[in-house]
């Protein structure tokens, strides 16, 4: 197994191509996934864009490590190797991780050229940064590689050595859904949803607040550069978003 430091994946005598572990990968996206998350419903209900800013540099800079130099030396994917050390390795083909993590670079390069260096907020980021979660997601929860079945489409040679097996599996062989099955999730998702509306329905009203007058006080001048920063763009009232805007561009 060769140990270069400017290698994408690792040479075993048993495989042809190169080949990543599996395991760290689904363990490194859901980190990934995980603190994106967290940023991304920060920035959403607080209008806080700080946490998000500064995971866009490190996911940037995970990501140019793991394409321009190693994968075995980015800081996420080192965390992921770590959390699943006990567990049996299991080898994917690494051609077809590269284009993907191609993508997921590119992702954060837009992020960074966007919300980092020029500040933008609108609907733009939150395109960008939902098919970025969709990707850690799909990778983490399911094992589907969205970026690896793109893949295909622009390499004669097919991507090898995919997780559960798919790239070797004919397509008509996969367990399908039962039509007990179906109704099972089917009676699942309307029970759900009587559950959901009757939770509403007997919610306790809360009592409104009597709030004591504000005192009165000079009404400050108007500065129309800052009437016009603050005018809500359409795609915002379009969507229902005009108060939150408001909110994380700092207008009243």
């Amino acid at each position: 197994m060769s140990e270069s430091i400017f290698q994408f994946g690792e040479m075993r005598p048993e495989y042809q191509i190169p080949v990543l572990n599996e395991r760290a990968v689904r363990a490194a996206a859901g980190v990934l996934f995980f603190l994106g998350l967290i940023c991304f419903m920060n920035a959403w209900l607080t209008g806080n864009f700080q946490p998000t800013r500064v995971f866009v540099v490190s996911f940037l800079i995970d990501f140019s490590i793991r394409i321009f130099v190693n994968p075995r030396f980015a800081p996420i994917m080192i965390l992921g190797q770590w959390m699943v050390r006990k567990q049996q390795d299991e080898w994917s083909g690494a051609p077809q991780k590269r284009f993907a993590w191609a993508i997921g670079f590119v992702l954060a390069a837009t992020m960074f050229y966007l919300v980092v260096l020029n500040n933008v907020i609108g609907p733009i980021n939150l395109i960008v940064c939902s098919m970025c979660l969709t990707l850690l997601f799909f990778e983490t929860a399911f094992g589907i590689c969205i970026g690896c079945k793109i893949y295909n489409f622009f390499n004669k040679e097919k991507a090898q050595l995919c997780p559960g097996g798919v790239c070797e599996m004919p397509a008509d062989q996969g367990v399908s859904v039962t039509v007990a099955q179906a109704a099972v999730l089917i009676a699942f998702a309307a029970a759900t949803g009587a559950i959901a509306q009757w939770v509403y329905s007997t919610a306790p009203k809360r009592a409104a607040k009597l709030e004591a007058p504000a005192p009165l006080q000079s009404a400050a001048p108007i500065d129309p550069a800052e009437v016009e920063r603050c005018k809500v763009p359409d795609f915002a009232k379009a969507i229902g978003h005009e108060e939150m805007w408001k909110l994380h561009n700092n207008c009243k």
